[in-house]
């Protein structure tokens, strides 16, 4: 693929993630779902309303400068509510969302080119996460998960572009990246996973590291396990489409270099995050984080000044801890960590049902009853189901391939070895495995009623393992494989295109709804 297609490749997903978060913006002229917090939490910051706030307040910022700029727009006021306390058009209150979504297919391509330097990686883990219908969903109505997740990816993305520089470059990605962190976990608690899990990958290398210095082997080298076609491919990648090679013609000299010249071999990004020592990794995202964390609430505790910085965090812990435990019983939508993975009970953010396409779009009042129902008009915070089950199966592939790369040392009686290398692929397991769990695992502790909307965190990171095994599968030799990848990506697709009606809240008819509906948990 050369340059000039990937950035066609990219701008198409970004205008196709446009387009469809920013079409009928308007159609559903009241508050959706979660909005009758956040959209009303972003005009009282306009009209200088006090309010207790049982989240950080930055994703209420961003929905506040929304509605400030939307009203002073001349246009798409068509329809107007006074659900927020001002009156207001649903689009000013909803399309800074739309806009700060369509950013994230684009964020989540640059990391995939970040960790490989592959361009069709890249591309098609941002045309799937493009294809995702819980991501597109939240983009279109005031909600705050957009914010955790773009600016917790931001901070991946600056972290590896951080590992790709030296001195001043590296140190300004570094202040970025912590500043991102900061934010995510401005905008709700649990965006604090990103960071630990560039943590954890700290962590890991530094393990990684020591293990290979107890026993004497090289640092981190290229994975011998890659095929002579694969370092076929790498020598000419780099020339090509202007991938980086983490493979060696010798132990001296990259494959691409001339054999006169004395460079070292460059390193991978697991072991450039070895270079960051305790001192920085705690001031640039330690002190970096914790001070934009603090600075985000100045706004607020201005506004608010029945609680100080500590009282009001002693507050948000004990609304959280109030909310009761994983059951229906407490709300129909709870759903438990473990049921987020294969989709089990999306939830339902809008449902009205009319009589026929020519009434007015419903937006009030109860449903009509069963049988006089002929449009249903639902909003489905559901993702694409075949993305996201074949991404679980690509995340099991990637564990596979780390568990079975350090038991291969352990079989052949290497005590204390690890996989003799961590290439380009290990480390994108690494990475993505490490950054899942993460973002997934701690909520198993978590005995409060949580939801769907609370997995988009990690299912991030399944999109773009979906997009590496698909990748592999288009760059095979084997016809096969290249079949498989082919089928995957038009299977994604043609769900996608299937379940938009329930994403964008189209008019189905009864049995239009129920066929979409596969499972009884999913209603």
């Amino acid at each position: 693929m050369t340059k000039k297609w990937f950035r066609i490749g990219i701008a198409g997903v970004f205008l196709m993630s446009l387009a469809l978060r920013f079409w009928g913006l308007e159609r559903f002229n009241t508050l959706v779902f979660d909005e009758v917090y956040f959209a009303k939490f972003g005009n009282n910051y306009l009209t200088h309303t006090p309010f207790f706030n049982a989240h950080p307040p930055l994703s209420q910022y961003m929905i506040g400068i929304g509605i400030w700029i939307g009203s002073h727009i001349p246009f798409w006021h068509d329809t107007v509510n006074g659900l927020t306390g001002s009156l207001r058009s649903p689009w000013t209150y909803r399309w800074f969302n739309a806009l700060t979504g369509s950013f994230i297919p684009v964020v989540v391509a640059a990391i995939a080119y970040q960790l490989s330097y592959r361009r069709s990686f890249a591309l098609l883990a941002g045309f799937f996460t493009a294809c995702d219908g819980l991501f597109l969903v939240e983009s279109r109505y005031a909600l705050s998960n957009i914010y955790i997740i773009i600016f917790g990816l931001l901070g991946h993305w600056f972290l590896l572009l951080a590992l790709d520089n030296q001195n001043q470059r590296r140190w300004f990605w570094l202040v970025l990246a912590g500043i991102n962190f900061g934010a995510s976990v401005g905008t709700k608690w649990n965006g604090l996973w990103f960071l630990f899990g560039a943590y954890l990958l700290w962590i890991t290398a530094w393990i990684i590291q020591g293990i290979y210095s107890f026993s004497n082997s090289k640092l981190l080298l290229t994975s011998p396990s890659f095929s002579n076609v694969e370092q076929q491919e790498s020598r000419s990648l780099p020339q090509e489409v202007g991938v980086r090679s983490y493979s060696f013609s010798s132990p001296h000299l990259p494959i691409s270099s001339p054999p006169h010249l004395p460079i070292s071999p460059p390193q991978t990004p697991l072991q450039n995050l070895t270079q960051l020592n305790v001192f920085q990794m705690f001031f640039y995202l330690g002190i970096i984080p914790a001070f934009i964390y603090s600075i985000i609430w100045i706004p607020h505790l201005q506004l608010d000044k029945t609680y100080g910085f500590i009282a009001v965090h002693q507050q948000i812990l004990k609304f959280h801890l109030h909310l009761g435990g994983n059951s229906s019983d407490v709300h129909p939508y709870c759903a438990p960590w473990y049921k987020w993975p294969l989709m089990t009970r999306p939830m339902a953010y809008y449902y009205q049902t009319a009589g026929s396409l020519n009434e007015p779009l419903p937006v009030m009042g109860p449903p009509l009853p069963a049988g006089a129902e002929k449009v249903i008009y639902d909003v489905h915070a559901m993702g694409n189901p075949f993305l996201w089950w074949f991404g679980v199966a690509a995340i099991l592939f990637l564990i596979g391939m780390l568990v079975s790369q350090a038991l291969i040392p352990w079989v052949k009686g290497e005590r204390f070895s690890v996989p003799a290398t961590v290439g380009v692929d290990t480390w994108i397991a690494l990475y993505l495995v490490i950054n899942y769990a993460a973002n997934l695992l701690p909520w198993v502790k978590v005995t409060r009623c949580v939801f769907i909307y609370h997995y988009m965190c990690a299912v991030v990171f399944v999109f773009l393992a979906i997009a590496w095994f698909v990748d592999q599968c288009l760059r095979s030799y084997y016809q096969q494989l290249r079949a498989v990848g082919v089928t995957i990506t038009f299977i994604i697709l043609a769900a996608f295109i299937f379940w938009m009606p329930i994403y964008l809240g189209l008019p189905l008819s009864p049995k239009g709804y129920w066929l979409r509906m596969w499972f009884k948990s999913w209603v």
